[in-house]
């Protein structure tokens, strides 16, 4: 057993999503969002750097010493997985680990809206999951291909930087990807991917204008592709997504991504004060041919109007949904505010509003 597992033991226990182990500071976790020290000496960098190079992969560690950051995966059979970030910082070594639950929860167990797990039913297009760092994407993401894995018999194709959740070929043939092990790069895996016959494929993160390309070919030729971007909300996505583009090319590319894009959700983390935990509040856009229209036209700031009309559909606007956990007695006024889109929606419900600097 690696001297490092006593962490992982020990955030497994307390809950902690995140733990941090940074060269002349004391370890701290993140649990519910927060930080919190560990009781334990202050780390050394020598003694830090003997405890992450116990478990990474000895051409991870070469990277690590040539660039100052790597990303890999670690797993502790029995307990969880964990995505691993070693950086060099002003006094030394540091790392970040995620934890990655082993058990897969579904959408229904998570609490997501019905509509979520319809979208593993899809035939074919393209489906974002955004949201900032740490908002659950990669846990919703799991449970959309959980469904699928469980109630279809097709291909599915992960390609991920490192491999988050691991699933276990049921209905489905799984096949995971990590960048830097088995491919090079998101888009050599996609372009590989499309003579791999998939019928589903997940891109952990479309981070260029050649993977969101590729993705979005993908999706137009009958395939089902799931994807994530750091956007706050559906109209923002489409906008990211087109903006990728050289400007010559954003007419057509619109064009592609109205007749591709099947929905959109965004997504944003909650402290719940009624009991331990965290929730989730979601924006959810379902591509319908209303909406196809506003993209194709470049109309994306009705986007939201149309959310608002299109609740026969599954869809609802992240302040609407943020409304309705903050009804529910389930997060406070305050991070309800903080993380809302439309503060003066929610500006009301504080005791003493804060005088919002931005807005000077």
């Amino acid at each position: 057993m690696a001297k490092i597992d006593a962490f992982f033991k020990l955030m497994h226990d307390q809950g902690a999503s995140d733990l941090h182990l940074v060269s002349g500071q004391p370890p701290a976790l993140r649990i519910t969002g927060e930080m919190e020290r560990i009781k334990y000496k202050v780390l050394e960098n020598d003694e830090l750097k003997a405890m992450l190079y116990e478990i990474a992969p000895e051409d991870k560690v070469k990277v690590f010493e040539e660039t100052g950051d790597v990303d890999f995966g670690y797993e502790i059979p029995g307990l969880a997985r964990y995505r691993a970030n070693f950086f060099m910082q002003k006094y030394g070594a540091a790392a970040v680990f995620r934890e990655i639950p082993a058990t897969i929860m579904t959408a229904e167990q998570l609490g997501l809206p019905s509509v979520i797990t319809k979208l593993a039913s899809l035939p074919r297009g393209l489906v974002l999951v955004t949201g900032p760092t740490g908002s659950g994407k990669s846990t919703t993401l799991a449970a959309i291909i959980d469904e699928a894995n469980r109630t279809r018999k097709d291909h599915i194709i992960t390609v991920e930087d490192p491999i988050e959740f691991v699933h276990k070929s049921q209905s489905c043939i799984v096949n995971h990807r990590e960048v830097g092990l088995h491919t090079k790069t998101f888009s050599a895996a996609l372009r590989g991917a499309l003579r791999e016959d998939p019928d589903i494929i997940l891109v952990g993160e479309m981070r260029d204008l050649e993977t969101i390309s590729l993705a979005i070919e993908a999706a137009s030729t009958g395939h089902l592709v799931f994807g994530t971007l750091h956007t706050s909300s559906a109209p923002k996505t489409v906008d990211r997504v087109i903006e990728v583009f050289p400007a010559s090319e954003q007419a057509q590319i619109r064009s592609t991504l109205s007749d591709g894009l099947r929905a959109i959700v965004a997504q944003v983390l909650f402290k719940r004060i009624d009991k331990k935990g965290r929730c989730a509040a979601l924006e959810i856009l379902i591509a319908n041919p209303a909406v196809r229209n506003l993209i194709r036209e470049g109309k994306t700031h009705q986007i939201a109007s149309m959310i608002q009309t299109g609740k026969k559909y599954g869809m609802q606007l992240l302040d609407d949904a943020i409304m309705e956990l903050y009804k529910k007695g389930w997060i406070s006024a305050d991070e309800a505010y903080i993380k809302s889109n439309d503060k003066g929606k929610f500006r009301a419900l504080l005791k003493t509003p804060p005088a919002d600097f931005t807005e000077a």
